[in-house]
């Protein structure tokens, strides 16, 4: 069975029943299956749209909609995807690229709700000197080789006419490609913020392409095993109508979900509201796009075949999933 539309399916039945879109299904139908309880492991790593998990759990969203959730924090966010492809977790927060590899090999994992997209905080930050994208050809680009940052910078430079091979590509994790560039190292780096910000404010680069150029590329989702889902029904439906009062509620009061989405990182509140403008929350209006058909250029079958590419091409899988 194919993994994502199988998923598509149980997504649209939560949402429906979340949102209220539907008539004619009814909460108590949804959760019948349900015969053991247990609390949902939730692995939770440093990303606006994970972090603001957390505001659900502080204002009792959880609980509020009969979701027994407990939060993971993972300083080291692989550690997270391991956890949950060797079922350590009942789901995890990770990216679309991350989870077509373990969907690949067959692992039993479903997308449950897309947190957020990236709209901005990830760029390509260039110095003064560079103008337009024939300017970079031949330069040196700092960036975390195979990560997000290097599929930006691939995208970038595809829309724009070029390849990975017409730039010279130095491999340096996300805070030294920052460093690199502030210091005139490198003629250009893929960072995300704090550090996109934090150019900006130096005045020593600008944003040539960020993720707000390629939307949908970068979702950030909630992935959970297939078992836990059948088991857990009621605590996942939950958990989805907690989240959307979540987004609403970081619409509505962003100084307060920016204290509390920085207290758990450990950063002033000032320093992390940076994140949000860049940052695409989704509701469940936003969910039903990205569970839409292929058709739909924006929704999760319609990036998947451009990500699968980047992945093999880099030879970090060895075939995209099957849909």
């Amino acid at each position: 069975m194919s993994y994502l539309s199988s998923g598509v399916r149980h997504l649209a039945r939560i949402l429906t029943i979340a949102a209220g879109l539907g008539a004619g299904i009814s909460l108590t139908a949804a959760v019948t299956s349900t015969v053991v309880h247990a609390e949902v492991k939730v692995g939770v790593s440093d990303w606006p749209g994970w972090v603001a998990w957390y505001i659900a759990e502080q204002k009792g969203y959880f609980k509020k909609h009969g979701a027994d959730v407990k939060l993971v924090w993972f300083p080291n966010y692989t550690d997270s995807i391991s956890a949950l492809s060797s079922g350590q977790l009942d789901a995890n927060s990770q990216t679309w690229s991350d989870s077509l590899g373990p969907m690949a090999k067959g692992i039993a994992i479903k997308t449950i709700l897309v947190n957020d997209n990236s709209a901005g905080n990830d760029a390509l930050m260039v110095n003064p000197k560079i103008k337009s994208f024939a300017d970079l050809k031949g330069k040196k680009v700092a960036l975390e080789q195979y990560s997000i940052s290097h599929f930006v910078l691939v995208t970038a430079l595809a829309k724009n006419g070029l390849k990975a091979s017409d730039v010279q590509i130095i491999n340096l994790a996300a805070a030294d490609a920052a460093a690199a560039f502030m210091t005139g190292r490198v003629d250009a780096a893929v960072v995300w913020n704090p550090w996109v910000s934090q150019i900006e404010k130096s005045q020593k680069g600008r944003a040539l392409f960020t993720s707000k150029d390629m939307p949908g590329l970068v979702p950030d989702l909630l992935v959970a095993q297939e078992k836990s889902i059948k088991a857990k029904r009621k605590d996942f439906v939950g958990m989805a109508k907690a989240w959307f009062d979540t987004v609403a509620f970081i619409k509505s009061n962003p100084d307060e979900a920016a204290k509390i989405m920085a207290k758990v990182v450990g950063l002033p509140p000032e320093q992390y509201k940076v994140f949000l403008p860049g940052t695409r929350f989704f509701d469940a209006a936003a969910n039903q796009t990205a569970f839409a058909a292929a058709s739909n250029p924006q929704s999760l079958l319609a990036v998947s075949p451009t990500i699968s590419q980047f992945l093999i091409s880099n030879k970090l899988i060895e075939k995209a999933p099957v849909f």
